[in-house]
C-alpha cells in the first residue's frame, strides 16, 4: 500500500487523499478506515459517514474481486477529493470493465437469494452520484459523490 496525501488539488479547491492498494481482500478494511477518516474530516454525520463507508467497501471489493480477479500483482487506486460541499470518491482497478446497466436486478424475485450481486445497487442507494468509466489502458473507474447536504435531505 502506498499513500499520497495532498493538501489540495491544483484544478479546484479540494483536499486529496489517495492510496494505492494491492488486490487483496484484507485491504477492504484499509479502505473503510480511510473512508471513516475522510467523512469525519469533511463533516458528515454518522448516517452519511456509514453510507460512504459501505459504498467504498462495495466498490473496493468489486475492484479487487471482479476487476482485478484478486491478483495481488494488480492494484486498486482509491482517491478521495474533499470539497466544501461534497466528497468525490474514485476507485480504479486494472480490469476490463463492466456496464452497470447490464447487471441483473438484485431485488428481482429470481435474484433475491443470490449470495452476491448487490454491491452496485447499494452504492447507488448510498451515494448521491454514481458513474463508471472504462479505459482499455487504465482499467475501470467507479466515481461516487456524496454531498454534505444529502444527510439533511434524507432525515
Amino acid at each position: 500500500m502506498s499513500v499520497t496525501p495532498s493538501s489540495s488539488d491544483t484544478k479546484s479547491k479540494a483536499s486529496v487523499v489517495e492510496v494505492t492498494l494491492e488486490s487483496t481482500l484484507k485491504n477492504v478494511e484499509v479502505a473503510e478506515e480511510i473512508s471513516r477518516r475522510v467523512s469525519a474530516t469533511a463533516g458528515f454525520g454518522p448516517e452519511a459517514a456509514f453510507q460512504m463507508e459501505m459504498a467504498v467497501h462495495e466498490a473496493v471489493i468489486n475492484a479487487i474481486y471482479h476487476g482485478n480477479n484478486q491478483d495481488p500483482g494488480k492494484s486498486v487506486l482509491l482517491r478521495f477529493l474533499i470539497f466544501e460541499d461534497r466528497v468525490e470518491i474514485h476507485v480504479r482497478d486494472q480490469g476490463k470493465g463492466f456496464d452497470p446497466d447490464r447487471l441483473p436486478d438484485p431485488v428481482a424475485e429470481k435474484n433475491l437469494l443470490n449470495a452476491s450481486g448487490r454491491g452496485i445497487f447499494l452504492v447507488r442507494k448510498f451515494m448521491d452520484e454514481f458513474k463508471v468509466e472504462t479505459s482499455v489502458s487504465s482499467g475501470t473507474e467507479v466515481i461516487m459523490v456524496k454531498h454534505l447536504d444529502s444527510e439533511i435531505q434524507s432525515n
